[in-house]
């Protein structure tokens, strides 16, 4: 039996004296290294997580550690961390070393939290499949030739894999509750705002959001309750006070839940995520809550108006990376105008020269009216009859992805195939609101399935304990 699955068993063998800070963090440590055919992490920071092992255990002996002391982090590759380099999985970024800490990474190092690694991704984040990286494809620890999903896979992996406590991902469109749903682990999205995203590398800014994978509700909430809240260096970041989520996980109240109808039936739903999902409907009732199905006629249009607006973020953002004052420059330059052409040739990778192409010509003075202006406009009417609904409704209930994890290479020679596995998470980005993904049992090849639940803005705390009550009613 592996241990340290949870935090709480990681304080109970710190209190009896079990265990110790560099204890654990070797035990996690040595995972790493017998698992490291998954290629979840890119680079292990060994030497700065046991130097800080001991930091906090000195901490512990004088009763002065965090409310983190002894969890173990890994991090997305999209996360600054002063000292070590950060590349976004490009090799655009190849040789650059962090500036300054991101804000989330050190509200958790201000708890006495161990960062043990970077986390393989998709590059620059666009990916479902984590097929996209340029440090290779993340494999899950259950059937290797599934994708973990993506973008954040190697997060998600990391925790299927107890290569770390928990991990931090990002989430633009799904990149943390599809993972999460692939690999059977709880991945979570809260309102955009809610965390700060200094020191994040953009891909598309109002749409990025710092998510958390967990192997325990308890665990994510006590997460989020460190990293979230404003920051001067995000004048994005919200102001609205942070609730102790893990102090409110009790659940004794009756609710009201809508089910998706379009998202029920729609044709690529899988048969098995809509028998498991209908079947927590029916306890939900059972239970005494009231279960609607309700139709939300704009979800055929939400996905494309995701990839019109990130595509154009994306095109801005990724402007930046020109092989001039960092990462990779081209050696085949002879003038300005070519190293910029060779560099960013060269330096990003397909889906992200694709993307930036897609984002370049909707922003175009020809079409920018016809598509970014006319998909904002659509965004606002996706968010105010979000918003509208949860209000009506206590919580959206649907899958978290139309399929279970498929095969690698599956949809290389079709991307559009491969957006279409985003068609359950992107609502709630282009909403702004808070998701969470749950475990819900496994399909007939014994593959996770996902369980998704929506709340309205800043209800993170009524979506934690609603989702804690919820993990007693699906299919483990």
């Amino acid at each position: 039996m592996e241990k340290y699955r949870s935090f709480d068993e990681i304080q109970i063998a710190l209190k009896k004296g079990e265990s110790d800070c560099r204890s654990i963090v070797n035990y996690y440590l040595q995972n790493i290294q017998t698992k490291a055919h998954l290629n979840a992490f890119v680079e292990v920071y060994a030497q700065s997580a046991l130097e800080q092992a001991e930091k906090v255990d000195q901490k512990l002996v004088a009763g002065t550690a965090g409310r983190l002391a002894g969890m173990v982090i890994g991090i997305k590759d999209v996360l600054t961390y002063e000292g070590h380099p950060c590349t976004a999985s490009s090799k655009i970024l190849n040789g650059y070393v962090s500036q300054h800490t991101a804000t989330a990474v050190q509200r958790l190092l201000d708890e006495d939290a161990i960062i043990i690694g970077r986390l393989n991704c998709d590059e620059f984040g666009m990916g479902s499949s984590n097929e996209s990286s340029v440090y290779g494809k993340v494999l899950q620890e259950i059937g290797t030739n599934r994708v973990p999903g993506g973008s954040s896979g190697g997060s998600a992996v990391a925790v299927q894999a107890n290569l770390c406590t928990v991990s931090l991902g990002t989430d633009t469109g799904g990149s943390v509750r599809q993972p999460a749903a692939f690999t059977g682990v709880i991945g979570m999205k809260p309102t955009y705002s809610r965390v700060s995203r200094w020191g994040l590398i953009a891909y598309a800014s109002s749409f990025d959001t710092i998510g958390i994978f967990s192997t325990t509700l308890p665990d994510n909430a006590r997460i989020l309750e460190v990293i979230a809240g404003y920051d001067t260096k995000d004048s994005t970041s919200s102001s609205v006070e942070v609730a102790p989520y893990s102090n409110s996980l009790q659940f004794n109240k009756k609710v009201k839940i809508a089910l998706l109808k379009e998202a029920l039936h729609a044709p690529s739903l899988q048969a098995e995520i809509k028998e498991n999902t209908l079947s927590v409907a029916e306890k939900l009732k059972l239970a005494g809550h009231e279960v609607e199905e309700v139709e939300f006629p704009l979800l055929p249009y939400v996905l494309p108006t995701y990839y019109i607006l990130t595509t154009a973020e994306a095109s801005a953002n990724l402007a930046r990376f020109d092989g001039v004052k960092y990462g990779y420059r081209s050696p085949k330059a002879p003038n300005l105008e070519q190293l910029y052409k060779n560099s960013r040739s060269e330096g990003f990778g397909e889906e992200v020269k694709r993307r930036i192409l897609l984002g370049t010509f909707v922003l175009s003075a020809s079409y920018h009216d016809a598509y970014f202006t006319k998909a904002q406009q659509v965004r606002r009417i996706i968010k105010d009859q979000t918003e509208k609904l949860l209000t009506e409704f206590d919580f959206l209930l649907l899958p978290t992805t139309p399929t279970t994890a498929f095969k690698f290479g599956e949809h290389g020679d079709d991307p559009v195939s491969m957006y279409l596995e985003d068609l359950f998470t992107v609502q709630a980005a282009v909403a702004g609101v808070p998701a969470i993904s749950i475990p819900n049992g496994k399909d007939k090849k014994g593959l996770p399935i996902g369980l998704q639940v929506l709340a309205n803005t800043f209800k993170e705390t009524e979506l934690y304990a609603f989702s804690h009550y919820l993990s007693t009613l699906t299919l483990n």
